[in-house]
């Protein structure tokens, strides 16, 4: 069974928010950071560190 990567992702999150609860503004910094992040000039080095 093939399941997209966003699909599976919403799938986390929304179980994430559910169980856990956090707050709403961590789960915006969460989101706003990994976005900046992720176009930033250190991107290639976390896709490497990751892999």
């Amino acid at each position: 069974m093939d399941v997209p990567l966003w699909f599976a992702l919403i799938i986390v999150g929304w179980l994430g928010v559910k169980l856990i609860r956090p707050p709403l503004w961590l789960v915006a910094v969460l989101l706003l950071g990994g976005y900046l992040l992720a176009d930033s000039l250190l991107a290639p080095a976390i896709d490497t560190a990751i892999k």
